[in-house]
């Protein structure tokens, strides 16, 4: 089983975060920001990964380092849980529609990290969650999943459908990623993955 577990404190979270890649969907969160939770709950089912978070954060700022440090511990822990990275796809792409959206995400397990976010929510809030923080969950996926990940909204109006698409999209593809390809190879024809 591919899982990994991680405490992390700051002066301004407190998280206690499990993964196991080789899920069935299963999650328990509570990050204290609704819409947040909502996302991370979609995304642990559309990946089929089991996602545990419980977050204490300085919701009272706002929701920032609470999204921003669930997105840095989440991107630790796929890279402990993938290990050596032998016998992964590395790749995962996925089209994500939400009624009148149209989403995409697309990932490479490449060790050389990067986002590409085109997303143009025009509502700036969902609730409680600002819905830049998106983008900010996602680069500290990246940044510390040591991932190239591109995002896109192709099209659509509706900012909640719009985020929501994304992370869907998102869940496909990490799944195919890091999915087994059915051989006992590192795919990399360096040889070598970062991280």
């Amino acid at each position: 089983m591919r899982t990994a577990e991680l405490k992390r404190e700051t002066k301004e979270t407190k998280i206690d975060i499990q993964l196991n890649l080789d899920g069935t969907g299963e999650s328990s969160i509570q990050t204290g920001v609704g819409f947040f939770d909502h996302m991370l709950t979609l995304l642990a089912f559309h990946s089929q990964m089991d996602l545990h978070v419980k977050v204490e954060g300085d919701t009272w700022v706002d929701a920032h380092h609470t999204v921003e440090d669930v997105g840095i511990a989440l991107g630790q822990l796929i890279v402990k849980s993938l290990g050596d990275k032998v016998g992964i796809r590395r790749y995962g792409s996925s089209y994500m529609p939400m009624d009148e959206t149209l989403a995409r995400a697309v990932i490479d397990v490449s060790g050389r990290p990067f986002l590409v976010y085109q997303a143009d929510i025009r509502n700036p809030k969902l609730g409680d969650f600002d819905t830049e923080l998106a983008e900010e969950f996602f680069r500290a996926v990246a940044m510390n999943g040591r991932l190239t990940l591109h995002l896109a909204v192709l099209y659509g109006s509706n900012s909640h459908h719009m985020i929501e698409g994304l992370f869907k999209a998102f869940g496909r593809a990490l799944a195919e990623a890091v999915s087994s390809d059915g051989t006992n190879r590192l795919p990399s024809t360096k040889g070598w993955i970062e991280g």
